[in-house]
């Protein structure tokens, strides 16, 4: 099993609103190396923090599953969707999306400047300077560390 960071903007889909759903695509990735963890890496079972991004306080606020196998991200070939990419063919997919289901929130919100100020994190994508990827990796000792912060 795998360990993953997944960012989402509250206002958009938040940890709330994937506790009422319980299970929901995860689609508009629209960059290939999120992309390509998502379409390579990603297996069902995989855990994943729930990280609420661009907002008044970021940072990891639950814990979610990785509940199914990669697929073509249908808003892809929406026109009316604003994920919509002309260039991505139903026969040959250039998007792919995982459906997460809830696991359960954090007691409190681990925020970004905490995570950075822990040394046992330096190696942690999100704590990098200039990563701004919305899928990222979490070696099993980093998802200890943190969730022992909790």
């Amino acid at each position: 099993m795998a360990h993953w960071l997944m960012k989402s903007e509250p206002s958009e889909f938040g940890i709330d609103d994937l506790e009422a759903c319980g299970t929901e695509p995860w689609d508009g990735i629209r960059n290939y190396q999120a992309r390509n963890m998502i379409r390579d890496e990603m297996q069902p079972g995989d855990q994943a923090f729930f990280y609420h991004s661009s907002c008044e306080v970021p940072g990891i606020v639950g814990i979610m599953e990785v509940a199914t196998a990669a697929y073509p991200d249908p808003t892809a070939f929406d026109a009316a969707d604003r994920h919509f990419d002309p260039k991505s063919d139903p026969d040959n997919p250039r998007w792919f999306l995982v459906d997460v289901r809830f696991g359960r929130k954090l007691s409190r919100t681990i925020t970004l400047p905490e995570l950075k100020a822990c040394p046992e994190l330096a190696g942690l994508p999100l704590v990098r300077r200039g990563n701004r990827l919305s899928v990222m990796p979490v070696a099993p000792d980093e998802w200890e560390f943190i969730l022992s912060l909790e």
